[in-house]
């Protein structure tokens, strides 16, 4: 047995793995001294790019994705591929998605998309700098890249047409620290 919080974990067992998620569940005596379970998802811990241009342009992302069953309008997004570093993955996916590299990064922080049943830890950049290069998209990547003034984003970001959170977060962090309303 072993002490998780103010939990205690009598056993685990991971019920699926593939690339991209281990669903485990874990046999708990919950913090009321009742038995239950808890079941966590890990997924694979990545990066998002608020790329901005001299202009005041950020380029995101516009593609179907399968959960949600619809089109989204977000950051560059993706998985880090072990041992690599967020900033790297950063790069990489910046590159390969929408076909920009960067010559200035700034560090955003970590978000934590769920905290209750979902371990995800997203690294969030800004680059700057920009210089546009081909695409090298892989197979089940059909996105496009989307310029949008900055005020505009931040205006999707209100009315709902930007929900993906690690994109909220990190395109309100590039408007406070642009704005000069916080400090790097």
């Amino acid at each position: 047995m072993r002490e998780h919080g103010p939990w205690k974990v009598t056993g685990t067992r991971h019920v699926y793995r593939d690339a991209w998620i281990d669903v485990q569940v874990d046999d708990v005596i919950r913090p009321d001294g009742q038995p239950g379970t808890h079941s966590i998802i890990w997924l694979k811990p990545g990066a998002t790019v608020i790329a901005l241009d001299d202009a005041q342009n950020v380029y995101l992302t516009q593609e179907f994705h399968y959960a949600v069953g619809r089109v989204t309008i977000e950051g560059v997004s993706g998985g880090n591929e072990p041992p690599e570093p967020p900033i790297e993955t950063a790069r990489r996916e910046l590159r390969e998605e929408v076909g920009i590299v960067a010559q200035r990064w700034t560090e955003l922080g970590v978000v934590d998309p769920f905290t209750s049943n979902v371990h995800s830890p997203t690294a969030l950049f800004l680059a700057e700098g920009l210089q546009f290069v081909d695409t090298a998209r892989e197979g089940t990547e059909t996105m496009r890249r989307v310029p949008v003034p900055l005020v505009e984003a931040i205006a999707m970001v209100w009315d709902g047409r930007i929900t993906h959170a690690p994109t909220v977060v990190a395109l309100l962090k590039t408007w406070m620290l642009r704005s000069g309303a916080v400090y790097v």
